[in-house]
């Protein structure tokens, strides 16, 4: 006797694809951990990541007036943002300190994500307002993505779904011990 496969109702065509199920993608589209409000005390994550430790705030550097921090919900290993202590939103309001603070820390997360996984190149910028594509608007950050040769694959352009080879902690103490120390 033989038996006939499972039907399921109400799960779509079969379509002979496979899935990977991203559930922790569905705090980011849902706005977890987004701020409420404009001000740092409207629940901006960029004001409070600072106040944690280094591993569990996901930070690689801290300056005086920037900090380098891993992306919860990066586009590739190793995706980086500069972001100025100060709440500002946009970039004409930094000042002259601050933004020479985050050139410098964007070479230097070059140098460590070079370093620590021999990226071939990089995306580096910012989005200015939510109508920019920024998700949080309120508090400027600079985004540095690394890149290599081929990375592009099916995953991110027909399957809509990033494929991260390495956890968030371990990439932060890579990155971390890669980052140049200042005068060397």
């Amino acid at each position: 006797m033989t038996s006939e496969p499972e039907q399921q109702i109400g799960v779509g065509t079969p379509d002979a694809f496979q899935r990977l199920w991203t559930p922790h993608r569905m705090a980011y589209i849902q706005g977890e951990n987004k701020p409420t409000g404009p001000g740092a005390g409207d629940g901006c994550p960029f004001c409070s990541i600072p106040e944690k430790s280094d591993e569990d705030g996901l930070i690689i550097a801290r300056g005086e007036s920037v900090y380098a921090v891993l992306n919860l919900y990066p586009y590739t290993g190793g995706h980086l943002m500069v972001v100025p202590f100060r709440h500002i939103a946009d970039y004409t309001d930094l000042t002259a300190e601050e933004t020479v603070e985050l050139a410098e820390y964007t070479k230097a997360a070059m140098t460590a994500l070079r370093t620590a996984s021999g990226a071939h190149g990089f995306n580096i910028g910012m989005n200015q307002g939510t109508v920019a594509g920024a998700g949080i608007a309120a508090h400027l950050h600079q985004h540095v993505v690394p890149r290599w040769g081929g990375d592009t694959n099916f995953m991110p352009v027909i399957g809509t779904t990033k494929v991260l080879p390495q956890l968030l902690a371990d990439t932060r103490r890579l990155l971390a011990d890669a980052w140049p120390q200042p005068g060397a």
